[in-house]
């Protein structure tokens, strides 16, 4: 438990330490997009893990320091910094995907969803590029049969949502309960 408790006190330190920097041209804080993400997940009764995804979404612009830059737009790659700074951290490979995916499901709905791309904030249409660009049919039918894809969609309108001004923000105590818990649980997993 001691250990799981210094994962979540280094992990949870990046947003004490980064979480008040502006999101990458966005009218919010680093801290107030994830908690906004967390919150659009708690509202729609999704399970613990998913929640931590959202708040967890963007954690690869705050663990990669020194990495490639997009332009002045967050760091190049940062979904799957991120998934992996958490896999390292030994949270589960689906929490893990899930922050990985929301890169791929603009990259998705950019391509399936009529409109999508004009809906997107200036700073997500300029990252599009250094993130693969609009989806191939293939790449989207490949997508599409991803057991996380459904989530993964929800969880992209989620992060487009969660950039308004003056939103209280969530608890981190209660996240950090959350991602305890989940540690916990990952580590009985791997133990049977």
């Amino acid at each position: 438990m001691a250990n799981h408790q210094q994962v979540v006190a280094r992990v949870f330190g990046l947003y004490e330490r980064f979480g008040a920097s502006d999101y990458i041209g966005e009218p919010v804080s680093q801290i107030e997009h994830m908690s906004q993400a967390a919150e659009l997940a708690l509202a729609e009764g999704f399970d613990d893990e998913v929640v931590l995804a959202a708040f967890f979404h963007d954690i690869g612009h705050l663990c990669a320091e020194g990495a490639e830059n997009m332009g002045g737009y967050g760091v190049v790659s940062h979904e799957r910094l991120g998934a992996d700074y958490l896999r390292e951290a030994g949270f589960s490979e689906r929490l893990a995907r899930l922050v990985e995916y929301h890169v791929q499901a603009k990259r998705y709905l950019t391509l399936r969803e009529p409109g999508y791309f004009d809906r997107l904030s200036e700073a997500s249409r300029r990252t599009l590029d250094y993130q693969g660009g609009v989806m191939t049919e293939a790449e989207a039918d490949a997508f599409e049969r991803d057991p996380l894809c459904a989530v993964s969609l929800r969880m992209r309108q989620w992060d487009e949502l969660a950039k308004k001004k003056a939103v209280p923000l969530l608890k981190l105590e209660a996240l950090k309960r959350i991602a305890l818990s989940l540690l916990s649980r990952e580590a009985k997993g791997q133990l049977c």
